[in-house]
């Protein structure tokens, strides 16, 4: 008996264990005492338990097979926790849990060793990237949105900003025969700080003085008082991070509501800024195309054509850190509740459902077709295909068809 309870104590190291429920901690202990549970086996019973609290579904003492066969109930617990999460999650009886009403954070400033222009962080040879540059001015969200991978690389309580910015923007050297795209919301969202500590002026001014770049922020917030108060050099693009209300309001804690964020960019297009749309995640729940549709439509009734750069499409896809992040907070997401596939080495959806986002994301926008650039992040080859009809060969296609788009709409002389 000791042997096995010394067994079990090493098995719970390095798990969440203690984090579970007290009622959870004794059950799994009584559970594994008896069956005799192997080290894996605990630690995947640990796991399935944190899920369960975090989905908001049914606890392990409710789904624990009754029977004396150790095999024969965790094959059964493993198939009731893969039935969970193979239907369509719902949040229609969904409760929050431990999300904080306001943003919480401090803030500092430190010279940041090293600087230029870095590749987007999610690029990768297995999937068609647009090869996209960072300019990373400043590190971490004040957001709490719960699939997001920023707080798996930095502090999320910490927002930190570059003390030598300026200065290394100023000294950036670039070709000025050649079309750069750039972004500013890798590291951070690229508005919802504003101009703290000079980032705006110094990026508007490294927009004005290098005429060849497309400089574009990325932003879940409201916040364009910046925008509305200063002449916007005609090479920046804004664009908003969008999703439906059931999302954004269960998912995407602090952000800008749906209203919210449209209501930005409206104002930022009346100003003759181009604007653009990232559906970027798309998430899989009970009644979300129609849902994703009724954002669809409005944006095509309160944009014109001219106005719009471009649509992106894209969905959850988490590698391993991120969901041991997820777990390790002491709050509820129906984000990781989904059939997880390989997807190049990290997890996503399953093929066919992402071809039913994307196609039906893709014909939602028919009204906008051949006027606006559409284009699918972080997928692989064959899914443009099966989403748009066509597909790039290379990534340098893909950048070369983007930036000829982008020039086009923002009246720039593109650059090979």
């Amino acid at each position: 008996m000791n042997s096995y309870l010394d067994k079990f104590n090493d098995s719970i190291k390095n798990t969440i264990f203690f984090k579970l429920p007290p009622e959870s901690q004794e059950f799994i202990k009584e559970k594994s005492m008896l069956l005799k549970f192997s080290f894996s086996e605990i630690k995947q019973i640990v796991d399935i338990t944190r899920d369960l609290e975090m989905w908001n579904e049914q606890s392990i003492m409710e789904i624990f097979p009754q029977h004396d066969q150790k095999k024969v109930v965790f094959t059964r617990l493993k198939k009731a926790y893969e039935d969970l999460r193979s239907k369509p999650n719902s949040y229609e009886n969904f409760e929050l849990k431990n999300i904080p009403k306001e943003q919480k954070y401090t803030f500092k400033t430190a010279d940041k060793e090293g600087f230029g222009l870095g590749l987007c962080p999610v690029a990768s040879e297995k999937t068609r990237c647009c090869n996209l540059l960072t300019l990373d001015a400043v590190e971490s969200c004040g957001f709490d949105c719960s699939y997001c991978s920023i707080q798996s690389f930095y502090n999320q309580n910490t927002i930190t900003f570059d003390s030598g910015f300026k200065d290394k923007l100023l000294n950036l050297q670039l070709d000025q025969n050649k079309t750069y795209h750039i972004g500013t919301g890798q590291a951070s969202d690229s508005l919802m700080f504003g101009n703290r500590e000079g980032v705006l002026d110094a990026l508007f001014e490294f927009a004005r003085t290098n005429p060849n770049v497309i400089l574009e922020f990325k932003t879940k917030s409201d916040n364009i008082k910046y925008f509305l108060e200063n002449d916007v050099p005609k090479n920046i693009l804004c664009t908003w991070s969008m999703n439906t209300t059931t999302i954004i309001e269960n998912e995407e804690h602090l952000a800008a509501s749906l209203d919210k964020r449209i209501r930005s960019a409206r104002k930022v297009a009346d100003k003759g800024v181009k604007v653009g749309f990232h559906f970027h995640p798309i998430v899989e729940y009970d009644g979300y195309l129609q849902e994703y549709k009724e954002v669809y439509d409005r944006l095509i009734n309160e944009f014109a054509l001219d106005e719009v750069a471009l649509v992106s499409f894209g969905t959850l896809t988490f590698i391993k850190p991120v969901i041991k992040k997820l777990r390790d907070r002491e709050f509820r997401s129906k984000i990781t509740q989904m059939p997880l596939e390989d997807a190049s080495g990290k997890s996503s959806y399953p093929d066919s459902t992402k071809v039913e986002m994307f196609k039906h994301a893709y014909e939602s926008f028919a009204p906008w077709h051949g006027k606006v650039f559409f284009y699918l992040c972080m997928e692989e080859h064959h899914m443009w295909a099966k989403t748009f009809g066509y597909q790039y060969s290379t990534n340098n296609d893909f950048e070369r068809a983007m930036l000829s788009s982008y020039a086009n709409k923002l009246d720039m002389q593109y650059l090979i």
